[in-house]
């Protein structure tokens, strides 16, 4: 037991002592100022963006199928409504 005791504490004590950069994930590793933006991080940005604009592409699209089923509901009722109402007063 006491040798994992040890493990854990070696683990923190580097953890603690590593430099921050070890922990910044790739698309911002490269930009602290100090370096210039390099081609694998420009990449990784727009990959990152072209995810976010496929997914936003999917999600918008089966908002508006549904927001166009709830327009063509409302209309068949509204009709119905209107056919039932002229049935009634004849």
């Amino acid at each position: 037991m006491k040798w994992f005791r040890k493990m854990i504490f070696t683990a923190l004590a580097l953890a603690a002592f590593a430099p921050s950069q070890l922990f910044a994930c790739p698309a911002c590793g490269s930009a602290n100022g100090n370096m210039p933006p390099s081609p694998l991080t420009n990449g990784m940005n727009l990959g990152i963006l072209t995810l976010f604009v496929v997914i936003a592409s999917v999600l918008g699209s089966i908002a508006t199928f549904f927001i166009f089923i709830i327009r063509k509901e409302a209309a068949l009722a509204a009709k119905a409504a209107a056919e039932n109402l002229s049935e009634i007063k004849a």
